[in-house]
């Protein structure tokens, strides 16, 4: 019982997250090229024809900035909110563009997404769980605070991506403007790393098995600064931290209260061709 993450790419320049299994996967934002995702997912051994649906969490645009481009090649269905995509400039065909609501799960396949509200400084912004084959994955970033809707999902899931934005330190005597500071660490802005480890500490269920530091801040943090800061109290779960420049490996999260056997850190890299073709 079992399913395919991967990260995409995961920063200001870009999101894009991956989850499926042996047949359907979905896209979590489109936040880089139409070239540029099949190149990374060609790398990963991963076959765009098994990506049935993308959904997005808000309109920003390191968040959509590929979306009509794999739309009109892929001819894909998107998942967003009608108030997000009024504040978008997306030109597709209107029957590949479809609404979703809050705690009504959307069913791509064997997968099941279930969209929930979060605070961020967006029209109507949305995290996910995705789940399919006894497994949940969550995708956990653009959050300003962790409000209970967040706090509840987290519990659910067997691997999540988490933003770690910012450390408080680093962002306090960089050199963003005031209001910028302002904006990042605000309830409607991002997670830093005090917050993050705090949600995982708190929140963080026992089986979690994998968490993927994401949307890191070029400026305002560090690769290593964030993974020691988690890996000194992460417990059994991998720490991974998601690129804003490559994409990830591809890992197989498993549900193991299953019984099934458990390659901790086992990540598919090693795999020759597709993964699923």
């Amino acid at each position: 019982m079992s399913l395919y993450i991967a990260s995409i790419n995961s920063g200001s320049n870009g999101n894009c997250y991956y989850i499926g299994n042996n047949r359907e996967a979905v896209l979590i934002d489109a936040g880089i090229s139409c070239r540029e995702t099949e190149k990374r997912m060609r790398r990963m051994g991963l076959k765009m024809d098994t990506v049935k649906a993308i959904f997005i969490t808000h309109e920003h645009g390191d968040h959509i900035k590929g979306l009509e481009g794999i739309v009109t090649r892929h001819k894909l269905p998107v998942y967003i909110t009608n108030p997000t995509l009024h504040h978008t400039t997306l030109r597709v065909d209107p029957a590949l563009i479809k609404s979703f609501t809050a705690y009504e799960a959307v069913f791509i396949g064997g997968l099941a997404v279930l969209p929930f509200p979060k605070l961020h400084d967006a029209t109507d912004p949305h995290s996910f769980l995705v789940s399919g084959n006894g497994v949940t994955v969550g995708v956990f970033t653009d959050i300003g605070a962790p409000c209970q809707h967040v706090t509840d999902n987290f519990r659910k899931c067997h691997a999540a991506f988490l933003e770690a934005n910012y450390d408080e330190h680093m962002l306090e005597i960089g050199s963003y403007p005031a209001h910028l500071k302002k904006r990042i660490s605000s309830d409607h802005g991002h997670l830093s790393n005090r917050q993050a480890i705090e949600l995982f500490l708190e929140h963080g269920p026992a089986y979690m098995s994998h968490l993927f530091l994401s949307h890191l801040s070029k400026e305002n943090n560090r690769p290593d600064l964030a993974q020691k800061v988690f890996e000194r109290h992460a417990g059994k779960t991998n720490i991974v931290v998601a690129s804003r420049d490559v994409e990830s490996e591809v890992y197989h999260i498993r549900n193991t209260s299953f019984k099934e056997p458990i390659q901790k850190s086992a990540p598919l890299k090693s795999v020759q061709g597709n993964l699923f073709g």
